[in-house]
């Protein structure tokens, strides 16, 4: 089994297709986004005709109004794997969500349930303070989960306050005292990113700028003329909140771009951070011009085991 994981913008579609042009690959889509039907350009997602070339496990497979979590992918991933298998071809998993990718290979933790009544706090105190408030107090009371947690992201924000104040114990430790899930071999691991810093930031301004160019603003428009869709956790993904705040007067056209390409810096940020405190990796440059030999090599080595 093969990882491709890194910050958004890094590379790893590319990998992953040169690696199926040369092995017998099954690529499963490791992204919170991919997944929905409806979300297309803000999501990067390979078009059509080059899905129909190199398909992908877990790519549209549900609607925008139902929610899609790491136990959800788990299961998909696990089953997804196991097909591969059976059909004598190499699972390549490919994508940056990268608590999915611990939830698949350390298992999840056994955290407190849900309680409606403690949700609905927190979302009072958010209306009085401001979810920057909250946030704060996340960052206080657990700065790793902060850390990995976008300050927009009020779902996430929520459940690990949540956690934290029914348990008294941070969901960061909950997530670090998980027990691995036995049935999962440990791949090869392979992390996109480029060497220099700049470099990656260049790749996200342009992808940001191609995405608003090709439609992101259409696609959102569309998606809000057939149902309400702006308080769904789908649309807290990068790109799609932003285009959101645009449409609701909140921010100028003019600074759309900018914006989007700000929250994805941040994003890809958060993803650096947890990709160092994970080790077990294989780190390689994207810009590199021996990367994908090296790679080759490496898979031919899983191959031949």
């Amino acid at each position: 089994m093969v990882v491709i994981t890194g910050p958004t913008a890094g590379g790893k579609t590319a990998l992953a297709l040169a690696l199926a042009d040369r092995f017998p690959c099954q690529l499963i889509s490791v992204d919170s986004s991919l997944v929905y039907r409806q979300m297309n350009i803000g999501t990067a997602k390979p078009d059509a005709q080059l899905l129909r070339r190199y398909p992908h496990s877990l790519v549209d497979i549900r609607d925008i109004k139902h929610a899609y979590s790491a136990g959800h992918f788990v299961t998909d991933a696990r089953a997804a794997i196991a097909a591969a298998r059976a059909a004598n071809k190499i699972p390549v998993l490919v994508g940056g969500t990268l608590l999915y990718l611990r939830a698949l290979f350390q298992g999840l933790a056994t955290m407190p349930p849900a309680n409606a009544q403690l949700r609905l706090e927190i979302e009072s105190e958010a209306a009085s303070q401001g979810w920057g408030a909250i946030y704060a107090e996340l960052h206080r009371v657990d700065p790793v989960a902060a850390s990995r947690i976008a300050p927009a992201d009020r779902q996430r924000i929520q459940r690990a306050l949540e956690v934290y104040r029914l348990s008294g114990k941070r969901i960061s430790d909950w997530q670090k005292d998980s027990q691995p899930a036995p049935v999962q071999r440990l791949p090869l691991k392979l992390i996109l990113v480029p060497r220099e810093r700049q470099i990656l930031h260049a790749r996200i301004a342009q992808r940001s700028l191609q995405m608003v160019e090709a439609g992101l603003i259409e696609e959102v428009v569309a998606l809000r003329q057939q149902e309400q869709i702006d308080e769904l956790p789908a649309m807290r993904a990068v790109g799609y909140r932003q285009v959101i705040d645009y449409l609701c007067g909140r921010i100028d056209r003019s600074a759309l771009v900018e914006r989007i390409t700000i929250a994805t810096r941040q994003l890809a940020k958060r993803q650096l951070t947890w990709l160092r405190s994970d080790p077990g990796g294989l780190w390689f440059d994207p810009e590199a011009n021996s990367t994908i030999d090296r790679v080759v090599e490496l898979v031919e080595g899983v191959v031949n085991q």
